[in-house]
């Protein structure tokens, strides 16, 4: 016979919904870490596009990639 009993199947149930736990957080810690190296990458590209900006004397320029950093900031919480 390969009939499990009703304690059996309970265990499996469990087990599966904490596998699916297991997974939603690590799929969120994914999307966590995967924002973070977004953020860092943009951050040190306008950050370096500023620097030449400010080395350059262009204010134009640095207004408007001041404002994208600000946005940037904005929208990731930083």
């Amino acid at each position: 016979m390969n009939e499990k009993s009703y304690t059996e199947l309970m265990k499996i149930g469990a087990m599966k919904r904490n596998q699916r736990k297991e997974n939603f957080i690590q799929d969120l810690y994914i999307d966590m870490l995967l924002s973070e190296i977004q953020l860092t990458v943009e951050k040190e590209k306008l950050l370096q596009k500023i620097d030449f900006a400010i080395d350059h004397r262009d204010k134009k320029t640095f207004l408007v990639l001041s404002r994208k950093l600000t946005e940037l900031n904005k929208r990731f919480g930083t």
